[in-house]
């Protein structure tokens, strides 16, 4: 499981307005200042779009989180 707080700093990275959700456009600009030139708008919304649980084309901070929690459970043993 991933730790809230790490997962607040990196979430608050991302919100380059701090208004709470992270748009395609806030997303796509905080991978070009962490060095990723090569994230488009396109890629950047269909990234949103995978952990927008609400589909209104933003992530809050619990989406955001519950993302994380879902990467990082281990797969299921088969039976």
């Amino acid at each position: 499981m991933a730790d809230i707080e790490e997962a607040r700093r990196a979430f608050d990275r991302f919100d380059l307005n701090g208004d709470g959700r992270i748009t395609a456009t806030e997303y796509k600009s905080a991978m070009a200042q962490l060095g990723d030139f090569y994230v488009t708008e396109t890629v950047a919304e269909a990234v949103i779009k995978t952990k927008d649980a609400n589909g209104d084309g933003e992530l809050t901070f619990e989406e955001f989180w519950d993302s994380l929690n879902k990467r990082a459970k281990p797969a299921a043993e088969p039976a």
